[in-house]
């Protein structure tokens, strides 16, 4: 039988924008998605000539610089796979947890990356988060990427969907979901039981660690109970953003069943 559910914790003041820099996405789907979401402030758009003509309606008037494709990869990040689309935009207002609070209904999940630090990771996860339709990403304010174009290109809009927390002290934000009735499952190798056999009903976050280091021992102590994903044994471990997908899908396939 599960427990009653804890009670809500009182508000925190929303942090500030301050500090933080513009940065260029770039792909034709994070462009998109950021074009499409009214809190992000687009600073500047460039476009090649078929992708201007392709999605003048998504521009909405936005006035759009169009270049070639040589010139498009002189002006981002050495390596960007801009795809004819990209646009310098003004970082998104950092979330609170109770922004993901807000979403939730009596069953949600939210997951939580415990000093994940790899961008390609954490937008894949972004990604997922979306997909599944899971009320928000929590992840550590150090040893975590910042929103780069790196980050928005693997989330593929994501990052314009889910509320991406950046806690200060997870152990606490843990606890925080706790008062509000979440249950706290890590997923780590020393788990006693297949995320596959849980009861992922109601309130539910699912953290995760960083790959080698995984779960620090703080974080474990605030965990309701540490599970695992069943693997092969020739091959045991899995990559972060691998796992939160199976995870992902295992919670979503219990609320549809």
């Amino acid at each position: 039988m599960r427990p009653n559910k804890r009670q809500n914790p009182h508000r925190s003041p929303k942090p500030s924008r301050g500090g933080h820099q513009m940065v260029w996405l770039y792909g034709r789907h994070p462009v998109l998605a950021a074009l499409a979401n009214p809190e992000r402030r687009i600073e500047r758009l460039i476009a090649t000539k078929d992708m201007a003509e392709r999605h003048t309606a998504e521009f909405a008037g936005k006035p759009v610089q169009v270049l070639a494709r040589e010139e498009m990869a002189q002006r981002l990040p050495a390596g960007a796979v801009h795809q004819g689309l990209a646009a310098l935009v003004a970082p998104l207002e950092d979330a609170v947890l109770e922004d993901v609070l807000a979403r939730c209904g009596d069953n949600a999940l939210v997951l939580a990356l415990d000093q994940v630090t790899d961008p390609h990771n954490v937008g894949a996860i972004l990604r997922s988060t979306a997909a599944f339709g899971a009320a928000g990403l929590v992840v550590t304010e150090r040893h975590a990427p910042a929103d780069t174009g790196v980050l928005a290109k693997a989330a593929s809009g994501g990052l314009e969907i889910v509320p991406l927390v950046r806690a200060v002290n997870l152990a606490r934000a843990l606890e925080q979901l706790k008062n509000s009735g979440f249950w706290i499952y890590g997923l780590d190798e020393r788990g006693d039981a297949a995320i596959g056999s849980l009861d992922l009903a109601g309130r539910v976050c699912i953290v995760l660690g960083a790959e080698g280091e995984g779960l620090r021992r703080l974080t474990t102590e605030k965990c309701d109970r540490l599970v695992t994903i069943p693997t092969n044994a020739a091959l045991a471990s899995l990559n972060v953003s691998n796992a939160a997908s199976i995870a992902l899908y295992e919670w979503a396939r219990r609320r549809t069943s």
